[in-house]
């Protein structure tokens, strides 16, 4: 009786001892399972939320670019010809004033042969004018002026003859002992002798003048115009000198060969260009370059954050773990715009690969301004654009709830943003939406 009692208590003591123990692990359970699920919201939060704080910004503008030549030209001789000799081939480094090409000459040769030849005569006229008149023409002068003298001595002792027989004559006349007729015969041969007087003495006079122009040299009107002889027979050959020389080509400015376009014994003609398609016939002989530099458009929205001589830091796919460096040195002060975006051409000056870029290739630009200091910034990646255009974040409230918080952005830094408005310090933000979040207006992120 009292073992059958027993057997019956054990069979209820059983079930509610497992009654009380299930009730116990629920309790203790439960609890576990609310922690549990409280921490895993936290570390949701923690990895998917970054802290708003100030820090120090970097401003940085990216903008793509193209290495170009700082200077270059296409040249071709001012005369047209063949070429005769060609010093260059591409790739050849050359200094300001090398000797690139000399063009075919024989002809202009041969005019300054010429007009040498007339310069040395107009020189030795000259000096003969101005020498005046050989020793022998200076003699002979003088003897005519002496022969003169004598004439006129001749001529004057003629007539002393002739007056005295006049004399004489007249005193018979008046005596009767000549006719009147005779007398007069003596009258005739003095007014001869006067005649001939005179003409003897204009002889001298003559002569003497003659003599005097001997003595003296040439006149200045002559040496004038022997003078202006040798300077245009001078003129001449500078202009065919001045052809000659334009001959030989050479190089306008120190640089590098990038182009050949023509051959020896090619003609080229000195109102072609060289044409810019790779099997185009071209006419000039050659294309030099010199110094590289990048050309970039900056978007009108970022050229107020680019100055003169600001760093910047350049990349390119030929070498893509290399940074080379540069400074801004211009802004064009006109703005271009193509396909409705308003850009400026920016101008940058490599401090660093100078050796290594080479014109055409593509360059990626970072412009670095000054750091801003103190400020809030956020991961770019966290930013939101509403459909209203609108940029906003998603702002972590409680576990993995999220408010849509609208933001006003400032200065961009690579990675990340400048905060201007509405956002404090401290907050926690979405890098990107927790599960199951949605926001009307914003299209719905899922995981």
């Amino acid at each position: 009786m009292i073992k059958s009692l027993s057997f019956k208590k054990a069979n209820l003591i059983i079930p509610l001892i497992s009654g009380l123990i299930i009730v116990g692990l629920g309790a203790i359970a439960i609890p576990n399972y609310w922690s549990t699920k409280k921490e895993r919201a936290s570390q949701l939060i923690a990895s998917q939320t970054v802290l708003v704080k100030s820090q120090d910004l970097t401003v940085q503008i990216q903008a793509n670019g193209t290495v170009q030549a700082m200077r270059t030209t296409n040249f071709s001789p001012e005369e047209p010809g063949r070429i005769s000799e060609l010093y260059i081939k591409e790739g050849d480094r050359i200094v300001q004033g090398q000797v690139i090409a000399r063009m075919s000459n024989e002809q202009l040769q041969a005019e300054i042969n010429q007009y040498q030849a007339a310069v040395q005569k107009a020189q030795a006229n000259l000096a003969q004018v101005k020498a005046g008149n050989r020793p022998q023409a200076q003699g002979a002068a003088l003897a005519r002026v002496a022969t003169a003298q004598a004439n006129v001595a001749v001529a004057q002792a003629r007539l002393r003859r002739t007056q005295d027989e006049k004399q004489r004559n007249q005193l018979l006349v008046a005596q009767g002992a000549i006719s009147q007729n005779a007398f007069n015969e003596f009258v005739t041969k003095e007014e001869e002798a006067k005649a001939n007087l005179e003409a003897e003495l204009a002889r001298l006079r003559e002569e003497q003048e003659n003599q005097a122009e001997v003595q003296q040299g040439s006149r200045i009107e002559e040496i004038a115009q022997a003078e202006a002889e040798v300077a245009q027979a001078r003129a001449e050959l500078a202009l065919i000198q001045i052809k000659l020389d334009k001959t030989t080509i050479r190089a306008p400015f120190a640089g590098i060969i990038t182009r050949r376009y023509a051959e020896v014994g090619d003609y080229v003609d000195s109102t072609t260009a060289a044409s810019e398609t790779e099997g185009a016939t071209s006419t000039s002989i050659a294309e030099l370059s010199s110094g590289l530099e990048i050309e970039a458009k900056i978007p009108e929205a970022s050229i107020a954050k680019v100055k003169l001589a600001q760093r910047v830091n350049i990349q390119v796919d030929a070498y893509p773990n290399q940074t080379f460096t540069g400074t801004a040195n211009l802004i064009a002060p006109r703005a271009v715009k193509e396909n409705n975006v308003t850009s400026f051409r920016v101008k940058v000056s490599l401090t660093t690969g100078q050796e290594k870029l080479q014109s055409g290739m593509n360059t990626r630009l970072t412009f670095i301004d000054e750091p801003l200091k103190n400020v809030i910034a956020i991961p770019l990646a966290a930013v939101i654009t509403q459909p209203d255009g609108q940029t906003a974040v998603y702002l972590a409230e409680q576990e993995t709830e999220a408010k849509l918080q609208p933001i006003k952005l400032g200065s961009v830094s690579g990675k990340l943003v400048q905060v201007l408005q509405g956002l404090p310090e401290g907050d926690r933000i979405f890098v990107s939406p927790p599960p199951g979040t949605e926001i009307e207006g914003v299209d719905t992120v899922t995981f």
